[in-house]
């Protein structure tokens, strides 16, 4: 504990972490293990090179980066090449009096000390960044011969050249405009054997826009794993990483992943910009009884509102507009989420770390002693999360989650199957919606039609008239310059919502796979949808596309 103290104290004295996240950390630590440098890492607390710059003071130790030694693999006597994987040193160099060891963290002292004994030279210990251990690593793997495309050292200084050539940051920065410019939502750089194709998620559906060629794909790859900081000489493995840029006086976040394809890697970016986005449930686009419904199961002190749909429907948008109506300075709002998208101001916002195996449901236990009014959960995945949330609410929380389930019902069906107790479903959730998003028709192209008597009678139009909230005005997609000859321009969601109050329980508790919430008086989503085609807002085929 003493080394932990000196390298705590260290770290607040050269400024690279304040004693308020040295004390959040060591919170952790103390209730979950590990190590406190590591968790520092993983918070995102604390830089690799202010780590390393630390244990350079601590133990006056040399950094790798400083050597002019070339890679290779250096055999001790009796250690066997797992035990360097294993513990993430390697001998990398030597001498006649010295060996030259590359390693991340000197706390490990039996296990340098285990080294010291299989040789009689001195060992220099130098201290190496993750990225540049994985580039040694490479020699010290069990048949290095058999891994595809293996990079080494030598090349990756190539790759950083490639990837630092002004026409190919030219071309990267263009197309990150583009799509800002644009509003869209996900960047695809596709691997094929042509070349790599680029396309633009609007709306939620996918263009191609570009075709780049085949020579410059090695070079858009460094350029992405470059400024994503994703380690340029793993090629083999999926990536994640994450860019900050600042286009058109936006502040743009972008979350990156990338995987190994057939012909290369892929990566796909989500653009997430809070400047572009109105996080207020009144600004959501919801038909005004959606809203006032929900807004009336928000003001109640205690219990679950659970929201349900498949990836991408906007759960998380209408969460996130849900906490902010609630916010005031009378109360506390703390979120568990993975990854937290938007930064929202006066909540605190918790991510979750699977690497220090800080999961939903830990983080849902330190923060019950946050003493928290309303908690949003990111998702419930697993039986331990759902008991949790089901015992803060009925301890008298608000509690605000997801469930991927195809209804508003489905969410009890769901959570029965993960094992929470139904009386104990009845007790806590007040509120169920399901919810998806559909394009809007551009204003400037659309084109009004007539309503047939067959569409009428089919979808039941004529009971849903009076629910409007303007003159019925049907139209459909035509297209033009702009909503690029898509027909559509923007998105917003329809929904269903239901207080899960007694005559829903009474008639789950005869068929508990219900799904419709028509019988009971609420607008399903077709209904919803529906509603917002005879209004004009989108057409008949999007609404058929999102709920069929």
């Amino acid at each position: 504990m003493g080394v932990m103290r000196s390298l705590s104290d260290l770290l607040v004295a050269q400024g690279s972490c304040t004693l308020k996240e040295i004390e959040q950390a060591e919170t952790i630590r103390q209730e979950y293990r590990g190590d406190l440098a590591n968790i520092l890492l993983n918070l995102g607390i604390l830089t690799e090179e202010k780590l390393l710059l630390a244990w350079e003071k601590l133990y006056g130790l040399k950094r790798l980066s400083a050597q002019t030694l070339k890679y290779k693999k250096i055999t001790l006597a009796s250690v066997p090449d797992a035990f360097y994987l294993e513990h993430h040193l390697y001998p990398i160099d030597e001498t006649d009096e010295s060996i030259f060891v590359a390693l991340q963290n000197p706390l490990e002292i039996g296990v340098l000390s285990f080294v010291s004994l299989h040789t009689t030279k001195s060992i220099i210990f130098l201290l190496a960044t993750q990225e540049e251990l994985r580039e040694i690593r490479t020699f010290f793997e069990e048949d290095p011969a058999d891994e595809i495309e293996e990079i080494f050292a030598d090349e990756v200084d190539k790759l950083k050249e490639l990837a630092s050539e002004a026409p190919v940051i030219k071309l990267v920065n263009n197309i990150f405009s583009k799509a800002a410019q644009s509003g869209i939502s996900d960047i695809h750089f596709e691997s094929s054997k042509q070349g790599m194709k680029v396309r633009y998620r609007l709306d939620g559906m996918l263009q191609t826009v570009e075709m780049l060629p085949q020579h410059l794909k090695q070079a858009i790859t460094a350029r992405l794993k470059l400024i994503s900081k994703m380690n340029i000489a793993e090629n083999r493995l999926p990536q994640d990483g994450r860019i900050t840029v600042k286009i058109a006086g936006n502040d743009i976040d972008i979350r990156a992943s990338s995987v190994p394809t057939a012909f290369g890697e892929s990566f796909v970016l989500r653009l997430l910009s809070k400047d572009a986005v109105d996080l207020s449930l009144d600004a959501l686009g919801l038909h005004p009884d959606n809203t006032l419904t929900l807004k009336m199961l928000l003001k109640r002190p205690n219990g679950i509102i659970l929201t349900t749909g498949p990836t991408g429907s906007g759960k998380t948008s209408t969460l996130y507009a849900a906490l902010n109506y609630l916010y005031n300075d009378t109360i506390k709002i703390v979120t568990v989420e993975d990854p937290v998208e938007y930064q929202l101001e006066g909540i605190s916002q918790i991510q979750v770390k699977p690497t220090i195996d800080y999961t939903f449901a830990k983080a849902l236990r330190s923060i019950l002693r946050q003493d928290p009014d309303v908690i949003m959960i990111g998702e419930i995945r697993d039986a331990e999360t759902a008991e949790i949330a089901v015992q803060s609410a009925l301890t008298g929380h608000l509690v605000l989650s997801t469930l991927h389930t195809n209804s508003a019902l489905g969410a009890i069906a769901r959570l029965r199957d993960i094992g929470i107790e139904y009386y104990l479903l009845k007790s806590s959730i007040i509120g169920l919606m399901a919810q998806r998003l559909v394009r809007k028709l551009c204003e400037h192209c659309k084109t009004p039609i007539n309503l047939t008597a067959e569409l009428r009678n089919l979808y039941r139009l004529d009971a849903l008239m009076p629910l409007l909230t303007s003159a019925a005005q049907p139209c459909k997609a035509v297209g033009c310059d702009h909503c690029q000859h898509t027909g559509f321009k923007g998105r917003l969601p329809i929904m269903e919502i239901a207080p899960f109050d007694e005559t829903l329980m009474q008639a789950l508790d005869a068929t508990p796979n219900l799904s419709d919430l028509r019988p009971f008086g609420y607008r399903s989503l077709q209904d919803d949808g529906l509603l917002k085609f005879l209004e004009g807002k989108t057409s008949l085929d999007e609404i058929i596309r999102a709920v069929q």
